[in-house]
């Protein structure tokens, strides 16, 4: 008989090769039809007409259709099981992306977004909610990277693809670029979400291709967390003050990324890059770079079993990077690095945040928290995107944005510090 460390190990393995790698493609797929938005701007905004402030309003207002579903939709996934919630999600945003190409004015751009923030809604923390029920959280930065990854990755990859849509396909079929970058990334989207229903499975116990004695291993370690955690009612979710210290926090966090996807292509192409194809290469660096340090900081805090610092310290660099990356902003290089180190900031923050939440709460209760948090939280992403319109208002200085994007990441790093229990720790144990 193997070691029981050996076995479990091997377990883990094998539910990480089943899972991952597939969750990781939606969530490219999940990403690119939320930000590609950014990258359509560099064209839309003068074939419609759109002003700088329009455009953000628009970027924004997607988070306004997410907040109000988010919650209710996390809740859904748990009653109707995974499987078939998430296809839902993945299925219903693929349409309403690819119908972006009708979009004719302001109104109906905004229109169109807020319905795919509808869409959407649920499935970023219906996801992490469904890590819940394979890992305990000593496995689950890790793993929890390797789906974040695919924010990074979604950039390193899905820039030069949007660059090169735009470039090769503008007028084909009386077609603008834009439209056919909203049309070639949301028709994926629905493929896979079909995929979904034949693929995932809702729980442990449906799962065929897992022998008797790995459910139980699993079920097992799930069991044996829980007994330790003390709230599990619903409304539990709602009256916590941690829960609403995590949503301060992911607010700051989420006004870092989303100021960050959908204003990047923007400050690439003022550097003088040339073509869409350029400024989407040049724009993948920052997402390279967030890539492999986000890998290496969970792999270490799940090592150590440490979230606090790693968190702070790690948002508290890319608040710098920004600021950097403003103070040289002349220097293209100068200012490519020390994006990059923001963006790794930003990031590389996301997985060593969300193993927080499911850390205190359990059943419905961690379905509604990890709803609530990642909705309130995603309230950031209609300010960071229109942070750069309101900096204008008040200064005349180009990095403005970035300087007070980078204020925002340290009042997180400092809430994370003082208000986030030093004890809030996991155990170490088998990867």
């Amino acid at each position: 008989m193997k070691p029981a460390s050996s076995f479990e190990a091997q377990t883990y393995h094998k539910v990480d090769l089943r899972l991952l790698p597939f969750l990781f493609l939606c969530y490219i797929l999940a990403y690119l039809d939320r930000v590609n938005v950014g990258f359509a701007k560099l064209q839309m905004l003068k074939d419609l007409s759109l002003s700088d402030a329009a455009f953000a309003t628009g970027a924004g207002i997607f988070f306004i259709g997410y907040f109000f579903f988010e919650v209710p939709s996390n809740i859904l996934l748990k009653k109707f099981g995974a499987r078939m919630w998430i296809a839902r999600i993945m299925i219903s945003w693929g349409i309403i992306s690819a119908c972006m190409i009708f979009v004719k004015g302001a109104w109906s751009f905004y229109a169109m977004r807020f319905l795919l923030g509808i869409a959407e809604a649920g499935f970023f923390p219906g996801v992490i909610f469904y890590l819940t029920l394979w890992y305990p959280s000593r496995l689950r930065a890790t793993r929890t990277s390797w789906f974040v990854a695919a924010i990074a990755v979604s950039g390193v990859i899905g820039n030069p693809i949007s660059g090169s849509i735009m470039d090769l396909l503008s007028g084909a079929m009386r077609l603008s670029g834009w439209q056919w970058l909203f049309l070639a990334e949301g028709i994926p989207s629905i493929i896979v979400g079909i995929w979904v229903i034949y693929y995932l499975n809702s729980s442990i116990e449906e799962s065929k291709w897992l022998t008797t004695e790995e459910k139980a291993l699993l079920a097992q370690n799930l069991v044996a967390e829980d007994k330790h955690k003390t709230d599990h009612k619903l409304i539990d979710a709602f009256k916590s003050a941690k829960v609403w210290v995590l949503c301060a926090i992911y607010f700051t966090l989420m006004i870092g990324l989303y100021g960050i996807a959908f204003w990047l292509p923007t400050i690439i192409k003022a550097f003088g890059i040339k073509g869409y194809f350029g400024v989407g290469v040049i724009t993948a660096i920052p997402y390279g770079v967030a890539v492999i340090g986000m890998i290496i900081l969970s792999q270490h805090s799940d090592k150590t079993g440490e979230r606090r610092l790693h968190y702070v310290l790690n948002v508290t660099a890319g608040a710098i990077g920004l600021v950097l990356s403003g103070v040289f902003a002349s220097n293209p290089v100068l200012a490519i690095v020390f994006l990059s180190i923001g963006t790794l900031g930003v990031i590389g923050s996301m997985p060593l945040f969300w193993p927080l939440p499911s850390a205190f709460l359990a059943g419905t209760a961690a379905a509604a928290g990890i709803g609530i948090v990642n909705s309130v939280g995603n309230l950031g992403g209609y300010f960071g995107p229109n942070i750069p319109i309101w900096a204008r208002l008040v200064s005349s200085d180009r990095s403005a944005a970035l300087y007070i994007i980078a204020g925002s990441l340290m009042v997180g790093a400092l809430m994370t510090f003082f208000l986030i229990p030093k004890t809030l720790r996991v155990k170490v144990g088998a990867r």
